[in-house]
Order: structure tokens, then sequence, then C-alpha cells
């Protein structure tokens, strides 16, 4: 197994695995992104995200997708907007292989730190936050807004 920068030719098979955590969290009819939109906001002229994969024989089995977000108080952050492991391979160490990718990279972008959301009900995640002795807040409340092409 290894763990490697994401290249243009493995978003199709990242937009499967965003679709597995969709349908995990019980919301796949929610995902909108296409492999055009991904190649484009990953590869193109402008990146807003960096991809990190974890890939057996070839196939990938785990994905992360990261940007910079910038605290006011604290400084320059590392943003995991997901980190998803194939069901067959969990519990194997790719997760946290993949994690610790992640915080490398943050050190050598000089983040002062890495945030990431995991819902209230996903004890698994949860779980595997805590042993990484991620900091839990209960003050915040998220909030979103869509913005339509009208």
């Amino acid at each position: 197994m290894i763990v490697r920068k994401g290249v243009k030719k493995d978003i199709p098979q990242v937009l499967e695995l965003i679709k597995e955590l969709a349908e995990y969290e019980k919301a796949l009819d929610q995902v909108s992104n296409s492999v055009e939109r991904l190649e484009e906001d990953g590869f193109g002229e402008s990146p807003v995200y960096d991809l990190f994969i974890a890939e057996v024989d070839n196939k990938i089995v785990g994905m992360a997708i990261t940007f910079f977000r910038y605290s006011t108080w604290k400084g320059k952050n590392l943003y995991i907007e997901d980190l998803i492991v194939n069901e067959n391979y969990r519990r194997n160490g790719i997760g946290l292989k993949i994690f610790n990718e992640i915080k490398k990279f943050a050190y050598l972008s000089s983040c002062v730190g890495i945030a990431l959301q995991v819902l209230d009900w996903n004890k698994t995640g949860i779980n595997f936050y805590k042993k990484l002795n991620m900091e839990f807040d209960d003050e915040w409340i998220n909030c979103y807004m869509s913005i339509d092409e009208k």
C-alpha cells in the first residue's frame, strides 16, 4: 500500500469513494459533483484543493481532499474536507497513513493546525480522530448557503 499525492487520472475512482461516503452518511442524493468539476477544481488553472491517495495493487482504496483556510486568530490551517477509506479496507491503518501524510504536508506548508468536521453520530470517525488527539468543539454551529446560478 502506498500513499501519494493524487493526479488527474485518479478522479473517476475518487468520485466513487465520495459517493461511497455519501451513501454511508445517507446523503447520496446530495452529491452533485462531477469528474469534470473535480478535475478543474483540483488540477485546472487555479487548483483549490490537494488530493491524497492510498493505493493497493493499483486500486485506489482511500483518499483525502484538503485545502487551506485562514484563521484570523491563529493563521494558516489545513482543512480536511473528507478522509475516506473503502469499507473493505478499513481497520488496516490506511486512514492513519493518509492522515500522517496530510500532517506532514501541513507542516511543510507552514500551517499552524489541521481542522475537520465529523458527524456527531459517526462514532468510528470520532474515535479515530480522538486517537489522533484532535480537539473537539461543542461551541460552534456550522452554517451553509447554496449559491443559485440565477
